[in-house]
């Protein structure tokens, strides 16, 4: 279980301490868009993919891997090609196998070639891996696939992706020049010329090209946390190449755009008392006799450290940490004795992030949707947040690299609407850190018609195949594997902690 827990909660570490803030315009696919997804579907020749081990960190029995080249800019789908890197978990029974299932765990940034061995250790279904062939893909610019750099020190990886706490307005015009620094850094890298190509349109257009290369005349697709995001622009974009669409721990239709990252703050919120509860039941951590306290306590350290570190953990990255391992419930554990730890003086490792995912994660972020530019727009998000969600408020609200991200986006965001078919399940969790259910219910609405949306009563970041409620677990199981959804909306009542 801790393995389960632990690797979900690395995945969300990508996400949650993920974002930056700012605005969203919601745009329409015109005809930029429209061409670049015809001149998408017009090259995408099938051909034979030459299967082989995957890399050491990828490496599993039943993994094959492989790569793939598509186009860096899909305006010119002839020119500049990227790699992208492709794994595949193959049905055993080809009498059950219904076609191709891809897979995203999450980030933006978040590595998927290791996926599918990952799901069927975590306890994904028989059923679901003998359905199909489930396919893991690190994303343009992830990993194995042609990656992308920041340059990003090792004091600014240190430093995660919350901005520092904003007590002040001053707070904010400082880290505004952190801000600016990394942007330049992002333009100006040896794969600067990536910057205005890796968004999650083309990561969606790259899963086409796979599609295609497998020779498959559609694709089932299961995505976590911004994973639903990208399976939502891919059903948004061809909807008459997607099959069953399974979306987990759902973002808006904006995406990762400002009001994503302001609801961690939301998240962080609905989901603390969860931990509160179980700090308070259990004296021997000595954090506080009632949920009350132990919150008390949670400002007082994060205080203590914003004055004093403690072997490199600062206020910002315990309320990191805190935020991060509130993802899955067999962290809470762990979360406590850190707390102890740091209550006595003792060093705790902050979390840590590679490059690579850190600076990923800015390009999809920062190219996917416009950003608000003025200081003070932040100086004012960051002092409602820090009343409206006094926990990580202060650094949700403040400002980060996309706020200066010195490229035009190519293409309007992708509007998500209810036109295709009626072939997409949505599941999430009540009181979800980084994913809060209001994204999830906004997303079911753009949806309309084409979706259902199953919420499980339990906290936590992720909900299938990893969280243990019975009823959700099993309508997702249900939707795979015989395309089968609940009638209406269904909500799932809470079950006992096994």
């Amino acid at each position: 279980m801790y393995r389960k827990a632990l690797y979900l909660a690395l995945v969300g570490t990508a996400v949650a301490a993920t974002t930056v803030a700012a605005v969203a315009t919601p745009g329409t696919p015109g005809a930029t868009t429209d061409t670049m997804t015809t001149a998408s579907t017009v090259t995408a020749t099938p051909r034979s993919l030459e299967w082989g081990p995957c890399p050491k960190e990828a490496a599993s029995p039943r993994l094959a891997c492989t790569t793939l080249d598509v186009p860096l800019d899909y305006r010119d789908p002839d020119g500049h090609q990227i790699e992208i890197a492709v794994s595949r978990m193959a049905s055993k029974d080809p009498a059950k196998r219904r076609g191709v299932l891809f897979t995203n765990p999450g980030g933006p940034g978040g590595a998927g070639l290791g996926y599918p061995a990952a799901l069927a250790r975590a306890g994904l279904p028989k059923d679901v891996v003998d359905s199909y062939d489930v396919i893991g893909f690190d994303p343009r610019g992830v990993g194995r696939s042609t990656p992308v750099t920041c340059d990003l020190t090792p004091e600014q990886q240190q430093r995660g992706n919350f901005p520092p706490y904003a007590h002040t307005a001053a707070d904010v015009a400082r880290e505004a020049e952190n801000a600016r620094a990394v942007a330049r850094q992002c333009a100006t890298s040896r794969t600067g010329w990536m910057l205005p190509h890796t968004t999650t349109a083309n990561t969606a257009r790259d899963m086409d090209r796979i599609r295609a290369a497998l020779g498959e005349p559609r694709a089932s697709y299961f995505g976590t946390s911004y994973g639903s995001y990208l399976g939502a622009v891919y059903a948004a974009m061809f909807p008459g190449r997607g099959d069953r669409i399974l979306l987990d721990s759902n973002l808006g239709p904006g995406g990762y755009d400002i009001e994503a990252f302001r609801r961690l703050g939301r998240g962080m919120e609905d989901r603390f008392p969860d931990f509160a509860e179980f700090a308070a039941a259990r004296p021997r951590y000595g954090l506080g006799a009632t949920p009350e306290q132990v919150t008390a306590k949670f400002h007082e350290l994060a205080r203590r450290l914003d004055a004093e570190p403690v072997g490199g953990m600062n206020g910002t990255l315990f309320r990191g940490m805190t935020f991060d391992r509130l993802y899955v419930e067999g962290l809470m554990p762990t979360l406590a004795e850190s707390w102890q730890a740091l209550d006595k003086g003792k060093p705790v490792p902050p979390p840590s992030a590679s490059e690579n995912l850190l600076a990923s994660r800015l390009l999809v972020v920062c190219g996917d949707s416009r950003w608000p530019t003025k200081v003070g727009a932040y100086q004012r998000s960051a002092a409602i947040d820090r009343v409206k969600y006094p926990l990580v408020g202060g650094s949700t609200g403040s400002i980060g690299p996309c706020a200066l991200w010195p490229h035009e986006r190519p293409e309007p965001p992708v509007r998500i609407d209810d036109q295709g078919p009626s072939n997409v399940l949505m599941v999430q969790n009540e009181r979800d850190p980084g994913t809060p259910r209001v994204g999830a219910e906004e997303l079911r609405q753009a949806f309309g018609r084409r979706a259902k949306l199953v919420t499980a009563d339990q906290g936590g970041h992720g909900v299938y195949p990893f969280g243990g409620n019975t009823c959700a677990n099993d309508a997702a199981t249900a939707f795979l594997t015989t395309g089968q959804r609940p009638a209406k909306d269904l909500a799932c009542a809470a079950e006992p902690t096994k």
